[in-house]
Parts: structure tokens; C-alpha cells; sequence
């Protein structure tokens, strides 16, 4: 009810308030028609009285023929304090006689005349007249001849004014008992509103701040029901702490337990919509941690995730029981990354007979498979370096003979022209195998300690290696370096970071491109006094988006699918790390869009090394790399 008051200090009042109107009302009513009774029954007995009184009167007056004396009589009578009006008519009901004003003015009303047929001998009919007005009527017989009827009315004014002062006293007496009452209830309501409203403070401040700032516990004034309520409410806020406490506890550990776990932990409900995720799974999926909330498996996972976590959710639900080590693996977002989860669902319930949740915990093993893979492949490639290094050796001796034997038969002097010249074709071409095997001996027999060694040797020796790659691939090689640099290094593992470059750029080059080696003496990027040798490696190949610059240097990461380990630019960047070097990227990958201006699209690497492997004045961090801008060649 919107009408009624909404504290209980005004519920209380007008309550009160009601409630006293209601029984003074009830009190006055009662006493109105207690007071109306008595009046009536006054009025009947004086008009009975009156009315027998005036009749025999009349009736004498009559049987005397002394007109003048009943109208004297009914003047008299009129006059009496009860009376208001008193009349005489004949039988049918024609005004004789009246005590006040003219018998023509004073005819009887129509509810008079109805009670004429109804008046009998020797009796008095008294009836009520509109406007609460009381009257008697007796007949006049002389003998046994009916003379006429009188007609006596009440006065009530007097009863009237004596209800009036009722009604005041009443009302003053009403006045009185509601102020006293309020002012009762309101000194009342004080008792009962001060520790209801501590009570109410203490309510607003658990509700406000559950955790802080509560002044507990409150101050019991009183000794009665609202004393025990406030008591019990602060029994009831020290267990709340302490559970709280508790709680909070709990939370805390499990909070970090969830943020810091080094496995993706997620939570399910029936409909597969997250509900809550750490932030090891959310770097899984790649969106943030509230991105996931409210949505589903499908919306948020790899398909081939989705598709197999939604079906072991589902297991979860029906059996009620864990699904463990759930392998599943696919392609994700990064070029050419693929990645292996391992999965464990397991319920969560709310109660012993209900499942509301599934945990899905995931542990990532894509770092795990590859580097299995590329230990596997790396096994395989120093098997096959041995086997190579064997075999070149092998191959020394037979073809030191073979060139012992082609001086011999060059020194003949008989010999035509012709097989002069085919003389020296092959010689020159068991050189060529004579050097590849050297070359193949290099790559596999590392010094143990650095040397100076000459730089056109280190690139030519590579250039060598791929001089068949090349040749197929019709590539042009622009050689830009000086037969007399020199580098005090590692020249294998120098020699191993050129042909890891040499080799990328091929396999990333088409027909008729271009590859750029130079190495020239240059200074350091940030140290002007730093010397050294600067190698650039350039080819007019693909190139690399933003995406694949911001991990080629991640060890197994590869664009190269099934045909590459992830380690050839990884191991460079090691071993251009030990000689105190740096190495910088530049690339420009060819536009996606066909209706986008053209440009170049190629790759630089550029690599300084320190001539002197001091580490005083190299830089042993990786600051150096940057993979970030593009590069046309």
C-alpha cells in the first residue's frame, strides 16, 4: 500500500492513531445512540402524557360547548418545554385549533393524514415525522361519538444541543487522548528507536563493507527482545568474520593457485561457456581473460580443439567421471605453427548429486613435440654429417691417386691435342670434388679455438656448397667483398651462420632473383669504437610478414613445415651472441592484396662481429635484433 507509511516510527503512529480514532468514533456513536434512546423514550412518555392530557381536555370543552377553552387548553399546552407544537382537527383531519400561528397555515402533512385510519380508541399513536421529527396523535370522543384527533409534537432542540455538547466534549476528550497518546509512543519509540537504529547502522556497514571499517561490536543499551537481538547480530558478524577469513583464505590460495599455475585451467558449465580461465589458457587461445566469459568452446577454441574438448565435456556430464590425457593437436593463428595439447577434464559439483561445472586443464606440448621432432632431425643430420665427413675423407685417397695418375698422363708427350684438353677438363673437375670434400670436412670438423681466418674463403666455401642451388634457380650472386678481409673468429661456426643465411635466402628465392653477399670492415651500430666485420646477407625472395619477424628467431619455430627444424636461425643468432656480435633483420613481404600499388619484397640480414673476442667490448644480449622493418632489395 503505497498510502501507508513505510518506517515503522510512522507505522507505529498511524497505527496508533487509527486505532484511537477508530474507538472514539465507535465510543461516540455508541453514546449518540445510547442518548438518542433515552431522548426517544423521553419523548414518548411526554408525548403519551401530553397527548391523553390535551384530548380529555378537549374532549370536555367540547361536550360543554365551550370552543374558547379548548382553545385555550391547546394554547396552554403549546407552551409547554417539551412541547413544540400542539393541534386539534376534526375527523378528517381539518385544523380546529393551534397552539402557534393560523389553523390555516397548519394543515396536517401527508404522513399525518396516513396515520389517521390507523388511531384507536383510548390509545396514543406516536410516529415519526421527515427531519427526525417526533409527534402523538390520540382521538377525541365524547361519549361514543369520535370529535376529532390532537396532535402533539416533541420538541427536541433541547435534545439536540445536549447531543452537540456530547459531540464537543467527545472531540476535546479525543484531542487530549491522541496528543497524550503520541507523545507516549513517541517517548516510547525513543527507547526502541536508538538501538534499532544502531542495529541498522551495524546492518548498512556489514552490507556496505564486508571486509573493512566495521565498528564491532555494537553498544547493547537496552535489556529486553531488541537487547538480545543486537547481541545475537554481533555473534552472528564475529562468525561472519571468522568464516569470511576463512573464505578469503581459500580464495586467495586458490586465486593463485589459478593465476600462477603453469597449465591453461579452465571452467565449463552444461551449456560449454567459460566461466572462469587463467591466463596461461587465455595466452593459449590467444584472447583475454574476459573475452572468455559467457561465451563457448567453439566460439574461442581451434576447431579441431573445440570439437574434442566439447565432446569430453559432454562425457564429463553423462558419466560424471574424469577424462584424462586427451591428446589433441592442429594449426593455429601463427604461419605454419602447430601446436599439441594435452587435455584432463574433471567435474566440479556444488553438491554431492550435482555437477555444475567441468575443469579443463591444459598442458601445452607443443614446445615438447618439436623439439622431439627437431632432436630427431637433428640426430638424423649429424649422422648424416659424419657419414658425409667419412666418406669425403674416404674419397681423399682414391682421388689424390686419381690426380697423381692425370699429372703422369698430361706429362706424356705423345698424347694428341684433344685428349690434351680432356685431360685438363678432368682434372680441373677432380678439383672441384677434391675441394667439395674439403669443404664438407670443414663444416664438420670445428676448430677449438678461434683463429683469424679469411673472410672471402668462409662466403666462397659457401657459395660453393650451393654453386648447384644457385645455378638451378638461375639466381644471380652479387659478391661484394675484399680477397684480404680477415676475422678472428670461429671461422666453422662463422661459416655455419653464413650457410644457414646463404640457405634460407634460396629456398625463399624464385627463378631469376638476385643474392647479395658482402662483407666489408665497418664499427658497431652502438659503439663507434667497436671494430669489426660486417656480413650482409640480401636476397629478392618473399620476404617475411610482421608476424614471422617477430619469432624467426625463436628456437623451432619454422616456416618451412616438415622440411625445416626451427633452429637454423636460433643456432645463428647463438652463435653471433658468442662472438659478441649482433644481428639485424630487415624484410618486406609482397602485398596480399592484388589491387595494392606493387613494391619489392626481399629479406637483409645484417650481422656484425667484433674483430677481437674481447668481451669487454661486445654486447652479450640479444638488444641488437630487429626484425621489425622492412627491406627491399
Amino acid at each position: 500500500m503505497r498510502w501507508w507509511p513505510q518506517s515503522i516510527r510512522s507505522q507505529m503512529l498511524a497505527g496508533l492513531l487509527l486505532l484511537e480514532l477508530l474507538s472514539i468514533g465507535l465510543f461516540d456513536v455508541v453514546l449518540t445512540l445510547q442518548q438518542r434512546q433515552r431522548v426517544y423514550v423521553r419523548a414518548q412518555y411526554w408525548l403519551t402524557f401530553e397527548t391523553t392530557a390535551l384530548a380529555t381536555q378537549v374532549a370536555e370543552a367540547l361536550e360543554e360547548q365551550r370552543l374558547a377553552w379548548a382553545d385555550t387548553t391547546v394554547q396552554t399546552t403549546g407552551k409547554a418545554p417539551n412541547i413544540a407544537l400542539a393541534r386539534v382537527t376534526d375527523q378528517a383531519g381539518k385544523v380546529l385549533f393551534v397552539s402557534k400561528g393560523e389553523t390555516n397555515q397548519s394543515a396536517l402533512e401527508a404522513a399525518e393524514l396516513a396515520q389517521i385510519p390507523l388511531v384507536t380508541r383510548n390509545n396514543v399513536r406516536t410516529f415519526t415525522l421527515p427531519g427526525n421529527r417526533w409527534e402523538g396523535v390520540r382521538a377525541i370522543y365524547t361519549g361514543d361519538q369520535l370529535r376529532g384527533f390532537v396532535w402533539v409534537e416533541f420538541d427536541n432542540s433541547a435534545a439536540r444541543d445536549q447531543q452537540a455538547a456530547i459531540q464537543r466534549d467527545t472531540l476535546v476528550f479525543a484531542i487530549i487522548w491522541v496528543a497524550a497518546s503520541v507523545l507516549l509512543a513517541l517517548l516510547t519509540w525513543r527507547s526502541i528507536a536508538r538501538p534499532l537504529a544502531v542495529l541498522h547502522q551495524g546492518a548498512t556497514a556489514l552490507m556496505t563493507s564486508p571486509e573493512g571499517g566495521r565498528q564491532f561490536p555494537l553498544l547493547v543499551t537496552v535489556h529486553n527482545e531488541i537487547g538480545d537481538l543486537i547481541e545475537t547480530f554481533n555473534r552472528m558478524v564475529a562468525s561472519l568474520d571468522e568464516q569470511q577469513t576463512g573464505l578469503n583464505d581459500t580464495l586467495s590460495l586458490l586465486d593463485s593457485m589459478l593465476a600462477n599455475a603453469p597449465i591453461g585451467l579452465a571452467f565449463v558449465d552444461s551449456n560449454e561457456r567459460f566461466v572462469r580461465v587463467n591466463q596461461v589458457f587465455a595466452d593459449l587461445t590467444g584472447f583475454a581473460v574476459s573475452h572468455h566469459l559467457g561465451r563457448t568452446l567453439a566460439e574461442l577454441l581451434p576447431k579441431p580443439a573445440a570439437e574434442g574438448i566439447s565432446a569430453a565435456v559432454q562425457r564429463v556430464f553423462s558419466s560424471e567421471g574424469p577424462v584424462r590425457n586427451l591428446e589433441l593437436s592442429g594449426e593455429g593463428s601463427k604461419p605454419r605453427r602447430y601446436w599439441t595439447w594435452l587435455v584432463s577434464l574433471y567435474p566440479v559439483r556444488t553438491t554431492p548429486e550435482q555437477v555444475r561445472w567441468v575443469g579443463i586443464i591444459v598442458l601445452d606440448a607443443s614446445e615438447r613435440k618439436r623439439s622431439e621432432e627437431a632432436l630427431r632431425r637433428s640426430e638424423k643430420l649429424a649422422v648424416t654429417g659424419r657419414l658425409a665427413a667419412s666418406i669425403a675423407h674416404e674419397i681423399n685417397n682414391p682421388l689424390e691417386a686419381v690426380t697423381n695418375l692425370l699429372f703422369l698422363l698430361r706429362n706424356l708427350d705423345d698424347l694428341p691435342e684433344t685428349a690434351q684438353q680432356y685431360l685438363v677438363m678432368t682434372e680441373k673437375e677432380v678439383r672441384r670434388v677434391s675441394e667439395i670434400t674439403q669443404q664438407t670436412l670443414r663444416f664438420y670438423r670445428q676448430p677449438t679455438q678461434p683463429a683469424r681466418s679469411s673472410m672471402a674463403e668462409i662466403l666462397d666455401s659457401v657459395l660453393n656448397l650451393y654453386q648447384s642451388r644457385l645455378n638451378a634457380l638461375d639466381l644471380h650472386v652479387e659478391r661484394d667483398y675484399d680477397p684480404a678481409l680477415t676475422l678472428f673468429c670461429f671461422a666453422g661456426e662463422i661459416r655455419q651462420v653464413v650457410a644457414n643465411l646463404v640457405g634460407n635466402s634460396v629456398d625463399a628465392s624464385s627463378a631469376g632473383g638476385r643474392l647479395l653477399v658482402r662483407a666489408r670492415r665497418s664499427h658497431d651500430w652502438k659503439n663507434g669504437e667497436l671494430e669489426g666485420v660486417r656480413i650482409a646477407i640480401a636476397d629478392t625472395g618473399s620476404g617475411m610478414d610482421p608476424e614471422v619477424r617477430r619469432h624467426v628467431f625463436e628456437a623451432f619455430f619454422t616456416t618451412k613445415e616438415s622440411t625445416g627444424t626451427g633452429l637454423g636461425l636460433w643456432l645463428s643468432r647463438e652463435i653471433v651472441l658468442k662472438h659478441h656480435g649482433t644481428v639485424r633483420l630487415r624484410s618486406r613481404s609482397a602485398s596480399p592484396n592484388p589491387s595494392a600499388a606493387p613494391h619489392g619484397s626481399g629479406t637483409v640480414f645484417l650481422i656484425f662481429i667484433p674483430d677481437e673476442l674481447n668481451p669487454a667490448k661486445g654486447a652479450m644480449s640479444a638488444a641488437g635484433i630487429d626484425a621489425t622493418a622492412p627491406a627491399s632489395t
